[in-house]
């Protein structure tokens, strides 16, 4: 029987598109309201979005398996394209986009920069049981992502937002970042709640069992990710109340790059593992894993950085506006693929 999504995940894009347009109305009934988020921080951080953030990050980190690493390492030709694919082929893509598309405006063009370099962790999971990929081969992925990500985020922001745009004489390219803030915001955004899912997921499959955490504990906390997402973007529109009118344009500035980005990441990865000779289930773990994008971090770390208001946190939140239709279609595309290539 063909999986299919959840009805949350199912209408995830018309969730945000409506927290969109609730924040927006809030933010035209409620002109203060930015005045009243600002109090609520200590220093940079606001601390009812830090929460809302961390508590995003808490459970994809919390379902992921880390005890698969092992085997994960044991297939060199698996991880070594996986790698190859997260970590060059997908960066280099989005940060090529984001130069081809958004060169005029520095500003969303980090914002799709920071997409490119978080790697998915979460829904990746979703389009690899609907495309009918290999669980465990995606579960082991999304840890070796997981960990990836925690130890390269920071250089890699500081890399290609920092370094390349000067190397390749970008001169409208004004953005540049702390590393040391990319890093204080990755520990908190992404080490808090790795460490709190891990401490929980051992804690909790010793007291009670693999058996129960995945049945009981795991879909109990699943819908907490989609909350705390909407509160932020309800929370973000509310300050924008003013730029109502700008909003549509700039999403499509945002969207046609990211729509190109994945439909060129899942076949470029598809094709390279088909050439490899790698089966279809694995193929499409590896495909869906690389095509998708972890927005939560991105989102995070645009707000700790460079602050609620701005362009890059408005780009970090389209991103699963967009994702969520795409990567659906893409699930078709990857199931005709099979019927076409992997005749059984």
């Amino acid at each position: 029987m063909q999986p299919k999504l959840k009805f949350l995940d199912r209408y995830l894009t018309l969730w945000i598109f409506i927290a969109m347009v609730l924040g927006v109305t809030i933010g035209y009934i409620f002109p203060n309201m930015s005045v009243l988020i600002e109090r609520m921080s200590i220093g940079t951080t606001n601390i009812p979005l830090a929460l809302g953030l961390i508590i995003m990050m808490f459970p994809p980190l919390a379902k992921v398996d880390y005890s698969l690493l092992p085997q994960v390492f044991k297939n060199k030709k698996v991880i070594g394209i996986s790698l190859i694919l997260n970590w060059i082929i997908g960066t280099v893509l989005m940060f090529g986009l984001a130069v081809l598309f958004l060169h005029d405006e520095p500003d969303y063009m980090s914002g799709l920069i920071l997409i490119g370099l978080a790697r998915c962790i979460a829904m990746v999971i979703v389009w690899s049981d609907l495309a009918k990929a290999n669980r465990e081969y995606t579960a082991m992925l999304v840890a070796l992502n997981s960990i990836f990500q925690v130890l390269s985020y920071s250089f890699l922001v500081w890399l290609f937002i920092n370094i390349l745009p000067a190397k390749l004489g970008l001169a409208n390219f004004n953005v540049s970042v702390s590393i040391i803030e990319v890093t204080q915001s990755v520990i908190i955004y992404l080490g808090i709640p790795f460490l709190i899912g891990f401490i929980t997921r051992f804690t909790l499959i010793k007291k009670n069992g693999i058996e129960w955490y995945n049945r009981v504990f795991v879909p109990k906390i699943s819908p907490l990710t989609l909350y705390a997402l909407l509160f932020t973007i309800v929370v973000m529109f509310s300050l924008k109340g003013d730029k109502i009118l700008e909003l549509p344009l700039d999403v499509i500035k945002v969207a046609i790059p990211l729509v190109i980005y994945f439909a060129l990441m899942f076949f470029i990865s598809f094709f390279i593992n088909k050439a490899m000779k790698v089966p279809y289930d694995k193929n499409a773990s590896i495909s869906f894993t690389a095509t998708g994008n972890n927005f939560e971090l991105a989102i995070a770390v645009s707000i700790a950085i460079f602050g609620i208001h701005s362009p890059q946190a408005f780009v970090g939140v389209i991103g699963p506006l967009v994702e969520v239709p795409v990567l659906i279609l893409l699930v078709k595309a990857s199931l005709w693929l099979k019927r076409i290539y992997y005749k059984e």
